[in-house]
């Protein structure tokens, strides 16, 4: 009756009276959360389950067994596996490769894709066309970038052939048969394919700059390059700092582009650890790839916190 007359009475002031105050507060959160159960998320969480967590868990635990297509029987062996990769010098020689290659790939990835966005940031039909164009070799398949760029830099590619009309003269050079620059230039490959990434944050970050400070620059006398480096740059750190950390840990992870450009060679200075896990999976030693995939897990775990927290120090600073 009470709640009767207090529809009467609101309706008499001429307010509307909603029905979930009408009820309370409860029956309110009673309804939303009525909208959106939980166990509607339960497939989702089941399929995390089964081919990711589980998979994870036991990754761990092969790593410290004798498992491999050679026995039917899986025993535990302890740290045997870590021990015999850390003194027969593969692994590291592996991790070292890895890390060259991911700083490389870092570095080339980034300052391409921050001079593109510098050269395409003003708002011209050509600029975007052209960051149409830079963003297709980001959705293109590693695998078929790898396979493309293996053609052209064959000693008879078309690179070769291209150079030889420039200069008049024949030029046969291996471009990935050399031990030094391989490295680099399988770094430059992986950079091209992922600089339109790059591209794409820094343009973001280009277009947060707020238009009142430039404006209080330039009414200072600052030149436009004292106002790019010192007021516009310092904008940039956000962008810095998830393309930097994209760019190294994603390339610590790499593999289709290495496998199909050089698969490791020449004479293995391109072998990076997950080539040579592949490489070890079909040795049928399982148990030592799982062990370095392991190994694996952990550096990169152990490289993106400290990349991370400098980055984000650099970002309070600025």
């Amino acid at each position: 009756m009470h709640s009767v007359n207090a529809v009467k009475e609101s309706a008499a002031d001429g307010r509307a009276v909603r029905p979930d105050r009408q009820a309370g507060p409860r029956a309110g959160k009673r309804r939303r959360g009525g909208t959106h159960p939980m166990w509607f998320m339960a497939p989702a969480y089941v399929i995390l389950l089964i081919f990711f967590f589980v998979p994870t868990v036991f990754n761990f635990i092969y790593a410290f067994t004798d498992w491999s297509g050679f026995k039917s029987a899986i025993r535990p062996v302890g740290f045997d596996n870590f021990r015999s990769l850390i003194s027969d010098g593969t692994l590291l020689r592996s991790l070292r490769v890895t890390v060259v290659y991911a700083v490389l790939v870092a570095a080339f990835q980034n300052v391409f894709g921050f001079l593109l966005a510098v050269l395409l940031e003003r708002d011209t039909i050509v600029n975007r066309i052209a960051r149409v164009f830079f963003l297709i070799p980001v959705m293109m398949s590693a695998l078929a970038v790898g396979y493309v760029f293996q053609a052209l830099l064959k000693p008879e590619g078309s690179l070769n052939g291209l150079l030889s009309a420039v200069l008049r003269q024949h030029v046969g050079y291996a471009w990935l048969g050399d031990t030094t620059w391989t490295i680099v230039t399988v770094a430059v490959i992986h950079a091209w394919k992922w600089m339109g990434l790059s591209m794409l944050i820094y343009l973001a970050g280009l277009k947060t700059v707020p238009e009142d400070i430039t404006e209080a620059a330039r009414i200072d006398g600052a030149t436009r390059w004292r106002m790019f480096w010192s007021v516009r740059f310092p904008f940039l750190a956000p962008a810095i700092t998830f393309n930097v950390a994209t760019a190294l840990l994603g390339s610590m992870n790499g593999f289709d582009i290495v496998q199909a450009t050089t698969a490791g060679g020449p004479a293995r200075t391109t072998e990076i650890l997950n080539v040579f896990i592949y490489r070890t999976f079909g040795q049928g030693l399982f148990a030592q790839a799982t062990t370095m995939s392991l190994v694996l897990f952990l550096v990169v775990a152990l490289m993106a916190f400290p990349v991370i927290t400098v980055l984000r120090k650099r970002e309070e600073i600025l």
